[in-house]
């Protein structure tokens, strides 16, 4: 319709969030809107915010007020999401720039706010309310611009983390029936997308919930034939769970790829039991060398909680041993956030902000050296890779190892979006390979 409303959307936070942020954009289709690229072109500025810990929050509150000023005098701003959800009437009033603050629990009444909001009245009726979840995993998205997909197979975890505040706004897991995920999964696949990665709170407990015992290893099992999936990838691998038959389904299926994103979060058994976590360094060290006795050349991911109460100088030097050690691919760490409402915003001792700053810095160029060794270790290997974009002329693409948007890249000499390419990997540069296209 010509004269609908037109919508932008800014997404932040992680994977998650951006499959919430697609669904929207699918619910806002079917209900009639319109898309804009640019802020100041919309009818209504609508921000996905994440509030997973301090530093998003800020971010969050930066971005809705650099749209304020971006967008047109008469258009709404509209904030949804975590931060949304976890705050609602308090961020409602702190931010007066918003025309509307709806979280998640809002989202089946999204389409009716806008409405009033923008005064607009379709001559349709509207398609009667769900509730929120199951709206945004039954709604549908449109095809990504990318070769690539995040597919949210389930929200809200059941773990009790100290650090983490996730279950408190996200609730308890829901996991979606294999059904409507291969349903989803063909969808994209028939828009062009080849490589799809599966995102949840807490993947490797999928089905938990719904009593189904073979869970994410019976999930990987029915859709790994989806024709033309080119490849399977997972995030966010609870440790603990990561048991054998994951590994074996994981390394046995040829569509899924040997890339293992796991949690691990420290190696220092009082802060991990701090944490309310499982396992120590040695128990990790065994799970990254039991992985690598059935798949050698698998890639792996983790993150760290660097600052956490109680951590002295001995326990992140015993963290820079472990990664000396695993020599994982890829490694992200962040500073600890005292996330209000959760056990461990009332531990001490607290760490000096410029102290874990330091000790930030300490251990990603630990692993900066290792992530550069790894990549130079895969000089001389034929590779299959998803070609994402063609940059200046330039193809670039990722192999199993690197995931979209965290991980390096892969440079090659020829290649169109979205097509799959052997390369001979014949350079590193930092984190990033540099590879010739050789025939099948």
């Amino acid at each position: 319709m010509s004269d609908a409303p037109t919508v932008h959307l800014t997404t932040l936070g992680c994977a998650k969030n951006q499959v919430d942020s697609d669904k929207i954009v699918g619910l806002l289709t079917e209900a009639g809107y319109g898309r804009a690229v640019d802020p100041s072109a919309a009818d209504v500025v609508v921000v996905n915010t994440c509030a997973f810990v301090e530093e998003a929050r800020r971010e969050s509150v930066e971005t809705i007020l650099e749209l304020a000023e971006a967008k047109r005098s008469e258009a709404r701003l509209v904030v949804v999401g975590c931060m949304a959800q976890r705050y609602g009437a308090e961020l409602a009033e702190a931010l007066p720039e918003a025309d509307a603050v709806i979280g998640i629990e809002g989202y089946p009444g999204l389409v009716d706010r806008l409405d009033a909001l923008t005064g607009w009245q379709p001559l349709e009726l509207r398609p009667l309310r769900r509730p929120a979840m199951d709206l945004l995993f039954r709604t549908a998205r449109p095809t990504p611009s990318t070769p690539w997909a995040y597919v949210k197979v389930a929200e809200g975890c059941d773990k009790a983390c100290s650090f983490c505040a996730i279950p408190q706004f996200r609730g308890r897991q829901r996991s979606r029936p294999p059904t409507e995920i291969r349903r989803e999964i063909e969808e994209l696949v028939a828009g062009g997308v080849t490589e799809v990665v599966l995102v949840a709170q807490d993947l490797a407990s999928y089905g938990r919930d719904l009593g189904a015992p073979g869970g994410i290893v019976d999930l990987l099992r029915f859709v790994a034939d989806v024709e033309g999936l080119g490849r399977l990838r997972l995030f966010y691998l609870y440790p603990r769970d990561v048991r054998n038959e994951l590994v074996e389904t994981m390394t046995g299926l040829e569509v899924v790829a040997d890339y293992f994103d796991l949690s691990l979060q420290h190696v220092v058994p009082e802060l991990l039991r701090a944490m309310r976590r499982p396992g120590d360094g040695t128990a990790h060290l065994r799970l990254v060398e039991a992985i690598r006795r059935r798949a050698p050349e698998a890639a792996f991911r983790s993150s760290f909680i660097v600052g956490f109460p109680g951590e002295t100088d001995d326990h992140v030097e015993a963290l820079a041993t472990f990664l000396r050690e695993a020599r994982l691919d890829w490694a992200g760490f962040f500073p600890f956030s005292p996330e209000e409402g959760t056990p461990a915003a009332t531990l001490e001792p607290r760490i000096p902000d410029d102290e874990v700053a330091a000790r930030l810095r300490h251990l990603e160029e630990v692993q900066e050296e290792i992530t550069r060794l790894r990549a130079a270790e895969q000089v001389g290997r034929v590779l299959e890779v998803l070609v994402d974009q063609v940059e200046d002329g330039v193809p670039v693409g990722r192999s199993y190892r690197e995931a979209p948007e965290i991980d390096g890249v892969v440079v090659l000499d020829v290649g169109e979006p979205g097509t799959w390419c052997r390369v001979e990997i014949t350079g590193s540069y930092g984190h990033d390979l540099v590879g010739r296209r050789v025939e099948p």
